[in-house]
């Protein structure tokens, strides 16, 4: 049976569509769509079932991969590591959101720079990164959703706790205590400070901790953390930060937290990589690193 037949079986079980599959491989639709015919020729099943929208695997489908995909891993991680020496740096292709990725990410894959890894850091928001890496122009992304399908796998990185903050100025107005005496309502006359117009922070925080829907909309919008937290340093108002966003400047009381809750609201980071691909042994080396680095960020 020919490998390359296989490989192309393969990487259109893991897309769930011929046009991924095609994206991937390098190869046009049609010499998919001809190739898995060919294979299913030479079975005398049908491996797939052509739906509306991307192909479903038959149950001799399933049975295939699972045989097979582990052996082309396999090959994939000799070939690797046969030419690791004679191609020099290898590239690691790496997207996330732009703050993590920035102050959390890179600082620490950078460690393994003196070793013969090059970066490439793309931002975007999980969506984004998730499609990005699906169509193979990333080798990792980092997303606040975990990917669907048998394409892309993934790993919990590690969770982010969000605090709710204000200026100095404007926690002072609100005074110790009438939050968690009042409820949310006293914050309406404050600016709020966001990354999106759909206070996306701010609406989870209030789902959270509150059990209701925020009754204010955004003052200042910037889609970077970073910029949200100069703001309300600069006295813009309030925001819903990552903690380890906004450490510094709570502890030298630039910012104030405006609430402690018993359980403060958490989000989850997930570390995604295209299924096969830890075979590479740049990527594996990557996905290992920042998993270990990953277990002090809680």
């Amino acid at each position: 049976m020919n490998l390359a037949l296989l490989r192309t079986f393969v990487t259109v079980h893991r897309a769930g569509s011929f046009t991924r599959a095609a994206a991937l491989l390098g190869l046009s639709q049609p010499a998919v769509t001809s190739q898995i015919r060919t294979l299913e020729r030479q079975l005398g099943r049908p491996l797939f079932l052509r739906q509306a929208r991307g192909v479903t695997p038959t149950t001799i489908g399933d049975e295939l991969a699972q045989r097979a995909a582990p052996h082309l891993d396999a090959l994939v991680e000799i070939t690797d590591s046969g030419l690791r020496e004679e191609q020099g740096p290898r590239t690691l292709h790496l997207a996330g959101p732009p703050e993590f990725t920035s102050l959390r990410a890179l600082p620490a894959l950078t460690r393994l720079v003196p070793q013969g890894l090059a970066l490439r850091a793309t931002f975007g928001s999980a969506e984004e990164t998730l499609e990005g890496l699906a169509a193979g122009h990333h080798d990792l992304a980092i997303a606040t959703a975990r990917p669907r399908g048998r394409l892309l796998s993934s790993t919990p990185l590690c969770d982010e706790e969000h605090v709710l903050v204000a200026g100095v100025r404007w926690a002072a107005r609100l005074g110790p205590g009438a939050l968690r005496h009042a409820g949310p309502h006293v914050l309406e006359p404050i600016p709020v400070v966001e990354v999106h117009e759909s206070l996306p922070l701010v609406t989870r925080y209030w789902a959270s901790v509150f059990d209701a829907k925020p009754a204010v909309a955004g003052t200042v919008i910037a889609p970077d953390l970073r910029a949200v937290l100069a703001a309300v340093t600069a006295g813009a108002g309030l925001a819903v930060l990552p903690r380890y966003l906004c450490e510094t400047a709570l502890e030298q009381g630039e910012v104030v937290t405006l609430l402690d809750p018993p359980v403060p609201p958490l989000r989850t980071y997930f570390l995604a990589v295209r299924t096969g691909t830890l075979g590479i042994a740049h990527i594996a080396r990557a996905q290992e690193w920042l998993l270990r680095a990953a277990v002090d960020w809680g």
